[in-house]
């Protein structure tokens, strides 16, 4: 690493700590740690930095494809530096599929991941726990909206890995679901539920995947709803499993200190081991709203708290390092964006403004979320309309582009900087299909991005003539914000 670059990278920390220590944990600030911050200068003057390289050299991991019988697609990366072994089973089984058991099921697949180590008809979920704590492994389960990813991370010594794996497999296959531990869980959620609904953010969350999304399956929560939850039992969690969670429907990811062969032999074995059945279908593509479609939930409160965005594109699409880039200078690059200047800075607005592009299975969300007063509701409003509208009629910046793709690739080394992140990256790229490459060639494909590709990809991806505006706040002049964003429309070549 160069002096200069672990220069600004200590002096950087030393501002987010600060940021850290006196401001709310708003999720939405996060990205305020990677500010443009001065070098300090005294750091220059340290020995322990005088023997380190002037020439920046990042190695990817050497992904290899192993093959089994049942061609479930695995991926393994081999390092030696511990003695350790990280196993991610991903299934396509997120929240997407909770509709695919029965109507109204919100929820299931989150419940599903919850109750899997509760219990098997062999296994108590104490003698579950034990196996694995007594062998030191760590022993996970989490449902997203496209994936449902099982984690185990133990030692490489087999009378540590195979027991692991071993109940690992057996929890996958036998989870018993009993009534019992169902009914502590919905218990436990119905409260959560409650809490939620007191939120003003999540609810403004929820709102806004159903705004966009409608009868789409990533419209609802995760976690399901207060009424969908009560609807599932044990028959429903066993058909989810037993369709879901299955070889076929899954991709293997390891890393750590195994060879080639022991990782071979390892993958081979769970493929066998789990129930056998099919792939998940293709997901439907939601239907994308036209015009402005304004929805005001009343919440008595001094904040007013908004989201405004519509339907983008895949996780497959070639638009999506260029939509990267674009996103970051927008709002998803702290206080360098456009928005936090025009919002924050310039007219003290919002502490905190963000965008933020998921790419998915099927086409994920663009959306611009913050906060404000009450009483500068409708003037914040038309500022983050209107710079959403100039950035997809202005010509980008070369120099704001440069400074944001050297931003992006040097944190990208973050992304394998430890065998659970890295283990992370390939359940990532088994699922969607990318090239066992696709590490080495991240940072070549963003180089070839230009601010003709940027342009063209905003162009075609965002459309601040389509927006749905979700906005939680005490009172809300709606034929006043629409005319605002009309006017917006006007003022440019829409």
């Amino acid at each position: 690493m160069q002096i200069n670059q672990l220069i600004t990278l200590i002096a950087s920390l030393s501002v987010s700590a600060i940021l850290h220590a006196n401001v709310h944990s708003d999720s939405s600030l996060l990205k305020e740690t990677q500010d443009n911050a001065e070098p300090i200068k005294a750091i220059s003057t340290l020995h322990s930095l005088k023997g380190l390289s002037s020439k920046t050299s990042y190695q990817t991991p050497f992904v290899r494809e192993l093959k089994n019988r049942h061609h479930v697609r695995s991926l393994f990366v081999e390092t030696h530096d511990l003695p350790i072994v990280d196993i991610q089973l991903t299934f396509n089984a997120g929240s997407a599929r909770d509709e695919e058991i029965a109507q109204g099921l919100y929820g299931l697949s989150n419940m599903v991941a919850q109750l899997m180590p509760e219990g098997t008809e062999q296994y108590s979920a104490q003698q579950i726990a034990s196996t694995f704590e007594n062998i030191g492994a760590q022993f996970s389960i989490q449902s997203y909206r496209d994936m449902f990813i099982v984690r185990l991370r133990v030692l490489s010594d087999p009378d540590k890995l195979t027991p692991a794996t071993d109940m690992m497999i057996e929890v996958l296959n036998n989870a018993s679901f009993k009534t019992q531990s169902l009914d502590l869980n919905l218990n436990n959620m119905k409260v959560g539920q409650k809490q939620l609904s007191e939120n003003p953010n999540r609810v403004l969350a929820t709102q806004f995947n159903r705004s966009v999304y409608q009868a789409h399956p990533y419209a609802e929560p995760i976690a399901g709803t207060h009424g969908s939850i009560q609807k599932i039992n044990s028959s429903w969690l066993k058909k989810f499993r037993d369709q879901f969670l299955v070889s076929q429907n899954m991709n293997i990811a390891i890393t750590g200190d195994l060879t080639s062969k022991e990782a071979t032999k390892l993958t081979s074995k769970i493929a066998n081991l789990l129930k056998q059945g099919k792939s998940a279908k293709v997901l439907p593509t939601p239907q994308s709203l036209d015009g402005f479609n304004i929805i005001h939930i009343p919440f008595d409160s001094t904040q007013a708290y908004v989201s405004m965005g519509h339907i983008t594109t895949t996780r497959g699409d070639p638009d999506r390092l260029a939509l990267e880039i674009a996103n970051r200078i927008l709002g998803g690059g702290g206080f360098n964006s456009l928005l936090t200047k025009e919002l924050r800075v310039k007219r003290g607005y919002t502490y905190g403004i963000t965008s933020h592009m998921s790419f998915s299975q099927a086409p994920g969300l663009f959306n611009i979320g913050y906060s404000t007063r009450q009483d500068q509701l409708l003037e914040s409003i038309q500022i983050a309309h209107k710079t959403l509208v100039d950035f997809t009629q202005q010509p980008i910046d070369t120099h704001i582009l440069e400074e944001t793709r050297m931003g992006v690739l040097r944190a990208f080394p973050m992304n394998y900087s430890s065998n659970a992140l890295t283990n992370a990256q390939l359940g990532a790229m088994g699922f969607y299909q990318e090239p066992t490459d696709y590490l080495a060639q991240y940072s070549k494909n963003l180089l070839k991005i230009t601010a003709y590709d940027v342009q063209n990809a905003i162009k075609r991806h965002l459309h601040p003539n389509r927006l749905t505006l979700v906005i939680v706040s005490k009172e809300l002049d709606q034929t006043a914000l629409l005319q605002i964003l009309h006017d917006n429309l006007q003022s440019s070549t829409f």
